[in-house]
């Protein structure tokens, strides 16, 4: 016996060591994917946050133009990893949800902060608060599922546990509740879904017992507790209530409180030390690694910024198991998060073609700007941006009476192409009425096209 718990202090120490050595890794090495025409072989098990495993992605090309900018998530300048960061707050109790995350705000000196589910004043545990642009990852976050470990009291002793184990499994699945008097929502009759539940411990002497519970954003662990009291037929309540985890992140996972928060702050402005602010603030790119992963290259990346679809020539790699309609995230070579998109192909289905759309954007996350804009580099275009500069074409490229006749044998009017046209003869009689459809094209003309992901791929130096 006591040289398996040797063995077993020594495992432990090799593991803490380990995670030692990766998290040192993480900030001094700059982890970028190189281009390549061949597949190198790689070991990206220890790559920080989007990047790891990345050389068990599915391989598209290896080929691509890189471009010197962004940055590892990791190693922003402070300012923007702060202004992009996270914090799993572990929220103290009797402040509500909104005077903390007001008062990260204030310590922080930052413009904008959300959070990723209210709790109630006295509920302590998991709050994810999201700084500056990552409160575009809120909503996500808010619908996410969630952990919690509460502590209820039956007002009748209950000596045979056997009964409140069967209590415990029937409020499993899906539930009808109604919010408590004191929450701060409407209280209507809605259904919401415990996916598991566990007695932890039980006190038949007193009636109090600890249960832990997996389940949907929004359910109300009070009322679960009294409705255990009903089943028993004996009437319940809860005492206390801690959330251990919110979507993706548990309370051992760089749990910070809010001392840790203000530490961090005052260590910065007066010894201009960093360190403390960058471990109590993670990337915005670890509320993003349950989602399916596909690489995109750097010449793509401000056009996605700009709306742009997703289109295969601009991917790299692709996760396995992607399935149409599902969420997935898009990536820069060095791990930046660009958006959440909505995939249109499958895995399968992105192996077997060379062109189409991979997926719509849903909710852009990269900033504007930060890559160059590489679209409408092509001949075609350049030679457009000529003739508008010279006046041979409108503002948006339109045709208009000095438009040379070798433009319009290679684009004709979008009023020749529809269904209706104009006659030659100048009198008002001979016009012809447009059809909706031809209507339509000429106020899609007046607006600039959006740019797509392979515009500036056509435009790559590959």
């Amino acid at each position: 016996m006591g040289g398996d718990k040797k063995e077993k202090k020594k495992k432990k120490h090799r593991e803490a060591e380990l995670a030692d050595s990766v998290g040192e890794m993480h900030t001094s090495e700059n982890f970028i994917i190189q281009p390549s025409e061949r597949v190198a072989s790689l070991d990206a098990s220890h790559w920080p946050i989007l990047l790891k495993n990345f050389d068990k992605l599915n391989v598209r090309t290896n080929h691509y133009t890189p471009l010197p900018f962004g940055c590892c998530p990791l190693k922003r300048p402070i300012k923007d990893y702060v202004s992009s960061g996270v914090i799993n707050l572990d929220k103290p109790s009797n402040p509500s949800s909104h005077e903390v995350v007001s008062w990260v705000k204030q310590i922080l000196k930052v413009d904008k902060t959300g959070h990723s589910g209210t709790l109630d004043p006295k509920v302590t545990g998991c709050l994810i608060v999201c700084i500056g642009r990552a409160t575009r990852l809120v909503k996500s976050q808010q619908s996410a599922g969630k952990e919690y470990v509460a502590i209820f009291k039956l007002h009748s002793l209950v000596k045979d546990e056997k009964r409140l184990l069967a209590a415990v499994e029937t409020l499993t699945g899906a539930l009808f509740q109604r919010p408590p008097l004191i929450s701060s929502v409407k209280r209507q009759l809605r259904i919401r879904t415990v996916y598991k539940s566990k007695l932890l411990e039980y006190n038949a002497n007193r009636g109090i017992g600890i249960l832990w519970l997996d389940c949907e954003a929004g359910t109300y662990v009070r009322t679960l507790c009294v409705h255990l009291g009903l089943l028993l037929g004996v009437g319940g309540q809860m005492i206390e209530l801690r959330r251990v985890r919110s979507g993706l992140h548990k309370e051992k996972d760089n749990l910070v409180t809010m001392h840790d928060v203000l530490d961090a702050q005052w260590m910065y402005e007066n010894h201009k030390d960093e360190s403390y602010l960058r471990r109590s603030i993670r990337p915005l790119e670890c509320l993003l690694t349950g989602h399916k992963r596909v690489f995109v290259k750097d010449s793509a990346v401000n056009a996605v910024c700009y709306g742009a679809r997703i289109l295969l020539p601009g991917v790299l790699r692709y996760e396995d198991g992607i399935s149409v309609g599902e969420e997935i995230v898009v990536c820069t070579t060095k791990g930046e998060a660009i958006c959440i998109a909505i995939a249109q192909m499958t895995t399968a289905v992105m192996a077997s073609c060379d062109h189409g759309m991979v997926a719509k954007s849903k909710r852009v996350i990269m900033e504007r700007d930060t890559y160059p804009r590489k679209w409408g580099l092509g001949n075609r275009a350049v030679e457009k941006k000529k003739l508008i500069a010279a006046g041979l074409l409108g503002k948006f490229g339109k045709p208009n009476d000095k438009t040379p006749k070798e433009w319009l044998q290679h684009c004709p009017p979008l009023e020749q192409s529809g269904s209706a046209t104009k006659s030659p003869a100048n009198d008002k009689g001979a016009e012809t009425t447009a059809t909706p459809s031809a209507s339509a094209s000429k106020k899609a003309a007046k607006k600039p096209a959006p740019p797509d992901s392979s515009d500036s791929d056509s435009s790559d130096s590959d």
